[in-house]
Formats: structure tokens, sequence, C-alpha cells
């Protein structure tokens, strides 16, 4: 392969040598098998094309100074696999099955492993679709799981520095008892309109209010919301929200550094009343945020003061980036370490 400038990765796609999938059929799945075959054959028919059912998972894979490649958090991820599956009702890849695949795909990638130092990553991309053919709405009989990979660098060009989001009162992400807290594609169709409007408008993202009342922050885009103030890590309580992994990992090491957690229903006014903000996922981990502009209400509340990331915002994304790269002690056991 060319020679990757791997401090300079964009977000986005790379070939790689292998993929490797998985099928159900007859009740069962098979065995992860490897291909280098880039393409999917699909019958016209099938559920994933029609009905929607399709879900995927974003991880990461990294390479320490050791050497080593370490998945952050893959127990959790093929635990909220099961739940879409639930969720759409396809049919559920066993954890064991979910965990030889991933691991399998990394192996068979690894020179696609950013060396340690440079800050990119492999993203790992497991995604599973309803492939029967079936014209009636019920689901599908048979399911095919694929892993691919691809080295990335930072999901937002910007990297850890505060961007502002705008919130958009026309636009809904996902119904309080819809697929919202499911991670299916589905939903990020339905942001597209709203988030490439926010993105012509000079916003990094569109921060959504509660589609109910509209009172209450949700999701920010692709990523969970968090505020912080008087030492407390606060973000949404919500029916519409998709449960981030790295969200649950920052909680966790918030507490940690001795700050409170809490989760909770967040008013749009509290959030001139936070000290620091930003938006938080697999692919970018946290994106500090600038302002929140309301558009529709001519509201705008500033978040950095100084235009850069606060103190805690700072302590908790250089933490989990440490036990990401293997750089300090794993003590909650999130790290899947690879020989």
């Amino acid at each position: 392969m060319n020679q990757i400038d791997w401090s300079n990765l964009s977000f986005g796609y790379m070939k790689t040598d292998y993929n490797v999938r998985c099928y159900y059929k007859d009740g069962k799945w098979s065995e992860p098998q490897e291909t280098t075959s880039e393409e999917v054959s699909l019958h016209m028919a099938a559920t994933c094309l029609h009905y929607g059912q399709e879900a995927f998972e974003g991880m990461k894979a990294f390479r320490g100074a050791d050497g080593k490649t370490r998945i952050f958090r893959l127990e959790e991820n093929a635990k909220r696999l099961q739940d879409s599956c639930r969720g759409i009702m396809m049919a559920e890849l066993p954890l064991d099955l979910f965990e030889k695949a991933i691991v399998k795909c990394v192996k068979l990638n690894d020179r696609f492993v950013p060396p340690h130092g440079t800050g990119a990553s492999l993203y790992i991309r497991p995604l599973l679709i309803g492939t029967s053919p079936q014209v009636g709405v019920s689901p599908a009989v048979e399911y095919t799981f694929i892993v691919f990979v691809t080295p990335v660098g930072p999901y937002f060009k910007e990297g850890f520095k505060p961007t502002p989001v705008a919130i958009l009162r026309g636009y809904d992400r996902a119904a309080p008892l819809g697929t919202g807290t499911i991670k299916v594609g589905g939903n990020y169709a339905a942001s597209l309109v709203a988030g490439q409007k926010a993105k012509k408008m000079g916003y990094s993202a569109v921060l959504y209010l509660d589609a109910k009342e509209k009172k209450y922050l949700d999701e920010c885009g692709p990523a969970n919301f968090y505020g912080i103030k008087d030492n407390t890590y606060i973000t949404p309580l919500s029916g519409s929200i998709l449960p981030s992994i790295t969200n649950k990992s920052l909680m966790q090491l918030a507490e940690d550094l001795g700050m409170k957690v809490e989760r909770r229903p967040i008013p749009e006014e509290e959030l001139a009343t936070f000290e620091e903000a930003g938006q938080v996922g697999t692919a970018a981990v946290i994106s500090p945020i600038l302002r929140v502009d309301d558009i529709d209400e001519n509201k705008s509340y500033q978040i950095s003061k100084d235009g850069n990331a606060g103190p805690w915002s700072t302590k908790l994304y250089n933490k989990l980036r440490a036990i990401q790269w293997g750089d300090e002690p794993d003590t909650h056991n999130w790290v899947t370490i690879i020989d």
C-alpha cells in the first residue's frame, strides 16, 4: 500500500485488506468468514432495503506504546447491538460471536492500525442487515453481519476545539417512543436535512430539543450532550436518546475525578448556567461547544468564554484517551488487548 500519512488522516473510508462476515440462516449463525470483497450481494426485496432492518455500531482500536492493539468497550457495543436487534426485530448476534468477528477483523487488518502517538485510530464498523426477500411488512428470516475497519483521524476538523451548535426547532431526530434509543440508520437519515442546514450556517451540529414539548435538550447531532457546572457533569435523561458508550465512560471517569454526575431532563434555559459543554461519541470522543444558538427564538447561549475547552472537559478528554491508548491503567476493564 502507499505510505499513509497517519497524522493527517481525515474521518472517512479507506480500503483495507479484509472484512469479516457472519450469516444467519435456518435459525442459526455461521462462524465468521473473511473476505477481500467490498461488495454485498442483496436480493432486491431484502428487508434492509424496504423496511429499515439495519443496525450498526461504531468502535475504535488503538495502538499502544507497547505495540499492542486495544479495542475499547467491545462488550458494551455488542450489548447495544443486541438492543437494536430487539428494537427492530432482527436475529440477535451472540456476544461471543460479535467479539470473535471484531477481533478477527482487527487482526487481519493489523497493518492499518495507526502507530501510537499519531492521534489516529482504527475505526471499526459492525453492520447487521436483514437480507431475505419480503414484500409484506414483517421481519426477515435471514441476516448478514459485516465488520469492516478503516484508519481515521479526528471526526471534526477542528479537533478538540470548541465549535458552535444550533437549535433548529423545525426538526426532530427521533420520537420519544420511536427508535431514538437504538442505533439504526433511520435515525441518522432523519438528521441529515437539519444537519446539512446547520453546517451551511456555520455550525458543527444540531442540538435537538425533545420532540414532545420542545423544552428539554435531547441529542446533539450524532452525539450525546453534556454540560458542566459546580463540579457536576450533567447529561440529558430522555426516551429518545441513544445511550452513548463514550458518555457512559465519561460519567464514570467524572465520578473517578471527584465530580458529581446527574442524568436528568435539562431545560433549554439551563444552557445559560453551564461553565462547559460538549458533544460526545465514539468518533470525536469530546467535541467542546463554543455556544448554542436557538435560531428560531433568536437566543444565544455562550458556553466557552475564551474560545477554549474548559478544564473539566480537558481532563476527561485526556483521561479517556489515555486509557484507550494504554497510557494509563484500565481500572474498569474497558479495553480488550490483542497481542
